[in-house]
């Protein structure tokens, strides 16, 4: 496949990659808190035939520069412009925050065919980085919809960190968090009974960053309960960072992910093939 690459037209920011002939399918890639614009997995999806889109959702010019009431517009946004392109499936690929956008998205975006959430979380966390005012805290909802902002799950302020291999490991807050403030998760819970499109979550056990796989086996649970499947394909001994094929993406310096670099590497091997599948 013969991949054009170049800038999003504004008020998008990122990159896409057109390729000719395509299949018709056009693919979002969404990064995590970290602020990555992930060129290098658009290719691979490029790869495979389709229009994609590697965007910037957060932290770019006149963005809200954390994530805290990041607009969903921003990636309706981006459906519009795949669809401008003559695309007749939209996929999203989100990894970590960019998998509760991704998810967020399909509940509100009828649209959307399919998404594949990678170490996804279950329901709306409240902000990471300050809003666009500047300010972090007190704390506010990751997103909004239409100018109101999404209920959450409060965070607390009082947790004691906890280490793993001298990085901190988040894991055991996002855990007690859910535990302090049960009677907010019904409301700050993704909807996903409420979308059509088809989901693959895709999650370590030994995620240290957050307990990806416990959200992940609770949006299988919570579809069940509707009549809607959902595919999920579990790691045991893989971490936050979900390596797919040909992807080096390095560990961060800040936090803990857990897994190792091979057991990432084998569930996203694991992985590409269901993905391969809803392309």
């Amino acid at each position: 496949m013969d991949a054009g690459h170049q800038r999003l037209p504004p008020p998008l920011q990122g990159e896409i990659f057109q390729v000719k002939p395509d299949t018709g399918t056009g693919v979002v890639v969404l990064g995590g808190s970290s602020g990555r614009v992930d060129v290098a997995r658009a290719r691979l999806f490029a790869s495979q035939g389709a229009t994609v889109i590697a965007l910037r959702w957060f932290g770019g010019e006149a963005q809200v520069p954390g994530i805290c009431e990041v607009p969903l517009e921003t990636f309706f946004s981006a459906t519009d412009c795949l669809v401008g392109l003559g695309c007749k499936r939209i996929v999203l690929v989100g990894t970590s925050k960019g998998a509760e956008a991704a998810l967020l998205t399909a509940v509100y975006d009828p649209r959307i065919t399919a998404v594949v959430a990678m170490s996804p979380s279950s329901v709306v966390w409240g902000n990471i980085g300050p809003g666009l005012d500047g300010i972090s805290w007190p704390e506010r909802s990751s997103w909004t919809l239409r100018g109101t902002p999404l209920p959450f799950v409060s965070s607390d302020s009082e947790w004691v960190r906890e280490y793993r291999d001298g990085l901190v490991a988040y894991r055991g807050l996002f855990q007690r968090c859910l535990d302090m403030h049960e009677s907010e998760i019904d409301a700050a819970a993704i909807p996903l009974e409420k979308t059509n499109a088809e989901i693959l979550l895709v999650a370590g056990c030994d995620d240290a960053l957050w307990p990806s796989d416990k959200f992940a086996a609770s949006i299988v649970r919570r579809r069940a309960a509707s009549g809607s499947q959902t595919q999920l394909v579990l790691g045991k001994e893989a971490g936050h960072r979900i390596l797919l094929p040909s992807e080096t993406t390095s560990r961060s310096s800040l936090h803990a992910h857990g897994g190792s670099d091979e057991a990432d590497a084998e569930l996203g091997q694991l992985a590409w093939g269901h993905i391969l599948d809803m392309l």
